[in-house]
């Protein structure tokens, strides 16, 4: 054997015993006759120690090591004079009788250490070296096991894990497909699924009535800092339920994984939240709940007082930020250029200062007296020392305006502690967008979502604006102002499914090429039927109090989408190219 023991293993009981460790060399320390090791492997670091009267061979060799040069070291378990309580295995350490180099090693491009001196870019192209470090063993154990959770909850409620396949047919209906060439059939191709949505909904048909699959999903579109091209999801689907019994067992899990993986007890039910609240109070489907400071409407407040800005506007919000009346004209004037920014999108701000001296001060004094301030401070809900934000224009822009300075202002007061959990259940969406550009409806979530049973009358209407107020029977699930889970109830009713397509403009025979096996699937009986898939990379990410899915996956993408350590995606040569049947406009560059 290489080993006996593991490097995180050994303890002062195991003092006495012949051991055999192997791993890589983090450290090596001569002190005087005293020449350590610190030999590491995934489980933890042992220190190996000789000195001057220790065996020849091993000092050998002792002086022939360098940083991660991968040993084999035999010896005797004994206590340590000089203990470090920052290790488990502080107590011991091992005598060398027997040093054996099991493969040298160049010197790493930077020290794999907690803290390192690599860069982003230096520590991707060498991501297996990464690896090795604390932080990303970290992430990666807890994503281990949170999916084993995950697989314990779901077996122990009758969910059956059945995979489904990763080369189907596009349907681009939301995200860009990635798409594969099949030889077998030239001039065709496959698609990488955007998610298992048709074949989860036809394992329902086929009477699986609890599925579950942890499944990689492929979506092509511009990358940040909690989404990469391939993601993975717990994808889940039931049958024979309705909303609630979909939420009640997948609120389940999560309090599941929040008592297993982080011994977290939650109790009470999760909060919920329609979404036309969740938008009218903080600017977003996905609310950051951790902290107050809502969107209060304040149109009829300010309108009608000569200022024409809000007198013109179709809407005026505002939000009460504790503490900080005592910003200065700099910092008002940087904030102010700040959410004129295009990621935030407002074309201004107006401030109302509530000083702790009881006077009111604002960029609109000349329009409102010190009375109508102070009505204005009472419905924004403002104490003493708030500053008010006040934002006016279309209704959906504006507080989503607000909603963005609303969590920006929370990082800057430190209220968004990832310490923290604030779970909620968001409910309600609407069922279909209108894309003023292309003239017609898109599907908010997908094209099989339902349409909530009272709105039916409306979804059969052809009336725009009756369809635009048609609500999903769907859901979502935010934490900490990330959307982690979402889902809903399906159609499982051809007609009902035919409607769906006539209003996202597919001629029938575009709906059949498409979604024809799905459509026959449901004339040989389709049960009622709903789901939820959680994004697993983002749950880690929050159950690790980090903003970032990257550490979180083994072999990340960066954010063009390339992987730098494998130099992926990469041309393919001319007799590949042949066999697909692929010809290129592209220019080609050279190979590096």
């Amino acid at each position: 054997m290489y080993r006996t023991h593991t490097c995180g293993e050994l303890r002062l009981s195991d003092a006495g015993k012949q051991v055999t460790l192997a791993g890589w060399v983090q450290r090596i320390r001569k002190m005087g006759s005293l020449n350590f090791v610190d030999l590491r492997d995934r489980y933890g670091i042992t220190q190996l120690v000789t000195d001057d009267n220790g065996p020849r061979e091993v000092t050998d060799i002792l002086n022939q090591l360098g940083r991660e040069y991968v040993l084999q070291a035999k010896g005797i378990v004994a206590e340590r004079q000089s203990k470090n309580s920052k290790i488990p295995t502080g107590d011991i350490e091992i005598k060398l009788s027997k040093l054996t180099i099991l493969n040298p090693a160049v010197t790493p491009p930077f020290t794999i250490e907690d803290q390192t001196d690599g860069g982003e870019d230096l520590r991707a192209k060498y991501r297996y070296l990464d690896l090795r470090r604390n932080p990303l063993k970290n992430a990666l154990m807890l994503r281990h096991t949170m999916a084993l959770e995950a697989r314990k909850y779901l077996d122990g409620n009758n969910f059956m894990e059945i995979e489904t396949p990763c080369l189907i047919k596009s349907t681009p209906e939301g995200a860009r497909d990635f798409v594969v060439p099949s030889r077998m059939n030239p001039g065709q191709f496959y698609a990488l699924p955007q998610s298992p949505q048709q074949f989860k909904q036809l394992l329902m048909v086929a009477g699986y009535d609890r599925y579950f699959q942890i499944v990689r999903c492929f979506r092509d579109e511009d990358l940040r800092a909690d989404r990469q091209p391939e993601f993975t999801q717990i994808d889940c689907e039931m049958s024979f339920v309705e909303r609630e019994d979909v939420l009640q067992m997948f609120e389940g899990l999560v309090k599941h994984l929040f008592k297993t993986v982080l011994h977290k007890d939650f109790t009470a039910p999760f909060l919920r939240m329609p979404y036309d609240e969740a938008l009218a109070h903080y600017g977003s489907d996905k609310p950051d709940m951790r902290f107050e400071m809502l969107i209060h409407e304040i149109t009829k407040n300010v309108q009608g007082k000569g200022f024409s800005v809000f007198d013109s506007a179709k809407y005026v919000g505002a939000i009460a930020v504790p503490g900080c009346a005592d910003y200065s004209r700099k910092q008002i004037d940087e904030l102010t250029e700040w959410v004129k920014r295009p990621q935030v999108g407002a074309k201004g701000l107006i401030y109302i200062k509530l000083n702790t001296d009881g006077s009111i001060k604002s960029s609109v004094d000349k329009f409102y007296s010190p009375e109508e301030l102070k009505n204005i401070a009472e419905v924004v809900e403002a104490k003493e020392n708030d500053l008010i934000l006040v934002m006016c224009g279309d209704k959906h822009k504006t507080q989503v305006a607000l909603g963005t300075t609303r969590l920006e202002m929370g990082n800057r007061l430190g209220l968004r502690d990832n310490s923290i959990y604030k779970p909620l259940w968001v409910y309600d969406f609407p069922l279909l967008e209108w894309d003023d550009e292309t003239q017609r409806f898109y599907a908010m979530h997908h094209p099989f979502t339902a349409p909530k049973p009272e709105d039916m009358d409306k979804y059969y209407s052809d009336d725009k604006y009756g369809l635009a107020e048609v609500k999903a029977n769907s859901y979502d699930f935010v934490l900490n102002g990330t959307e982690v889970g979402g889902g809903s109830i399906r159609i499982h009713d051809s007609k009902v499914q035919h409607r769906m397509f006539e209003i996202l403009g597919f001629t029938k025979e575009q709906a059949e090429y498409r979604f024809g096996f799905l459509m026959n699937a449901f004339k040989f009986g389709a049960p009622p039927h709903g789901g939820l898939a959680f994004g697993f990379d983002r749950f880690c990410a929050l159950f690790g109090g980090q903003d970032t899915i990257r550490d979180y996956i083994a072999f990340p993408k960066n954010n063009m989408g390339r992987d730098v350590m494998a130099d992926a995606p990469s041309y393919i040569d001319d007799v590949q190219m042949k066999e697909l049947y692929i010809t290129s406009t592209a220019p080609k560059q050279e190979e590096k």
